[in-house]
């Protein structure tokens, strides 16, 4: 059996993107040992051969360290752009009228081909066209179906297939492309743990998702547009995790609204019990600079303080020159942001409201009333469903978290969840053995030694989701507790 990686002295995880400057297994080994806990696979970019060959390297280091990894596969969604021009680039006068059209024709600086009969479908007069992530912005005056007339805002320039973002419309567009369909069948037969879905709308987006993903993988809604903030709470009900994805989201909404948007969500997101990951432009300079911005230590300090459960690399992992002087920083930033005393006061205050009444959450409250009133050095949660796991993460209990599950695919998931430090196990039946094998693990993972206390939680009958209605205290080498009790 190989030596377990020795857990992170930290609470939040790291999800990083794997690309051109890091799919080696080297390369990735290096990344997970690093800090990283979740791999996404950006599937705007790569072939199947190229994703396929990544997961089988996931995978191969998850088995060589005996350590759950998390795989996360990001689908495209729909892209939108603008036609090309006769001379590449235009200038525009501000207040002009420009018109978008389904003429394939060659642009002008009075018009220009938009390839997408769904905008001319769902696009309302008072709606804003952003082009180029919003360098240029115009507003839509007539729209006969076909043909829409505009009134230019802002921006000097626009050039040949710039982006098309519209903050304001919720479009027709199928939930899922052609792309995306074949990429999602092929990434569920590749054993992914969780599915994120771009450009969410509207919570029937994700409960379409769910229909075709099935039980299969998680499913995580990506925030990035203005309608999926004013649907959030169904979306969050609808999805396992969400990402809070601030590239498009900053480019359809004002970037002096997206400090408080991110804190709201993530407050949001946490009182209904699922996991978030804030992402993008993180350590964006790293992509080329082996150090990190000032105020690129402070946006990772906002979202760990803010009590995001991940945060994302992207570019800088996928091809920075640096990935692992990236992933680093990233591990050490967050370990200064915990050690923070108003980070802690803030983690350790309970929640206004709890999203249901079980007993899984009732244990969840005990735990963390134990965990205030005398030293802990770990909590064991044996779980089947990842309830009990879950509820003791959304509540920030500031103690190591191992989640121990027969499930192998359960453990993988838990990884994004803040504090979890999730372990496969064989399913065992009687309290003795599941009181020796969390003090075993406790003290294998390195949490603890003799004399320290221990949480335990599971469930009578073993095996079965939902029943965890049994939480003890044992002690790191109490020979009693760990080889003789029993019921």
């Amino acid at each position: 059996m190989p030596t377990p990686l020795k857990p992170r002295k930290r609470f939040a995880k790291i999800v990083a993107t794997l690309g051109p400057a890091s799919s080696s297994k080297q390369m990735v080994h290096a990344l997970f040992e690093a800090g990283v806990d979740m791999f996404r696979l950006n599937f705007s970019h790569g072939s199947h051969a190229v994703h396929q060959q990544n997961i089988q390297t996931i995978r191969q280091i998850e088995e060589e360290l005996n350590h759950p990894i998390a795989i996360l596969m990001d689908l495209q969604g729909p892209k939108f752009r603008i036609g090309r021009f006769e001379h590449e680039k235009i200038m525009l006068e501000q207040g002009q009228n420009f018109i978008f059209d389904n003429d394939e024709s060659l642009g002008n600086n009075t018009r220009v081909y938009l390839p997408h009969p769904e905008v001319f479908s769902s696009a309302n007069v008072g709606d804003r066209l952003l082009i180029d992530d919003a360098r240029a912005c115009f507003e839509i005056i007539k729209n006969d179906g076909k043909r829409i007339e505009s009134k230019h805002i802002y921006g000097r320039a626009i050039s040949n297939n710039k982006g098309l973002n519209m903050p304001d419309t919720i479009l027709d567009v199928p939930v899922l492309t052609k792309k995306d369909e074949e990429d999602l069948k092929f990434g569920l037969m590749q054993d992914i743990d969780y599915v994120a879905l771009s450009f969410v709308q509207q919570a029937s987006d994700m409960a379409y998702l769910r229909t075709i993903v099935g039980d299969k993988a998680a499913i995580l809604a990506k925030i990035e547009k203005p309608s999926a903030i004013d649907d959030l709470d169904n979306i969050i009900n609808a999805s396992d995790a969400i990402m809070l994805a601030r590239g498009d989201l900053g480019v359809e909404f004002p970037p002096e609204k997206l400090p408080s948007i991110q804190k709201s969500v993530i407050q949001q997101v946490r009182k209904l019990g699922k996991p978030i990951i804030v992402a993008t432009q993180m350590l964006e300079s790293m992509i080329e600079s082996p150090v990190a911005t000032r105020a690129e230590a402070t946006d990772v300090d906002a979202a760990i303080s803010g009590g995001a459960d991940a945060v994302m690399l992207s570019g800088e992992t996928a091809v920075g020159k640096y990935p692992i002087e990236a992933v680093s920083f990233m591990n050490r930033m967050i370990i200064e942001s915990e050690k923070d005393h108003r980070y802690q006061i803030k983690m350790n205050t309970p929640q206004d409201d709890h999203p249901d009444k079980t007993s899984e959450t009732a244990i969840s409250h005990g735990v963390k009333a134990i965990v205030n009133a005398m030293p802990i050095c770990a909590i064991a949660c044996f779980t089947t469903s990842g309830g009990t796991a879950t509820r003791v993460s959304r509540e920030r209990v500031l103690t190591p978290l191992i989640a121990m599950t027969p499930d192998i695919n359960l453990a993988r998931r838990l990884q994004l969840y803040w504090g979890i430090d999730a372990r496969e196990m064989t399913e065992e039946k009687k309290l003795k053995d599941i009181m020796t094998a969390a003090i075993e693990t406790v003290e294998n993972r390195g949490y603890g030694n003799n004399g320290d206390w221990v949480v335990v939680t599971a469930g009578v009958p073993f095996g079965i989701a939902g029943t965890t209605n049994t939480l003890r205290l044992a002690q790191v080498g109490d020979e009693y507790l760990t080889k003789k009790a029993g019921i």
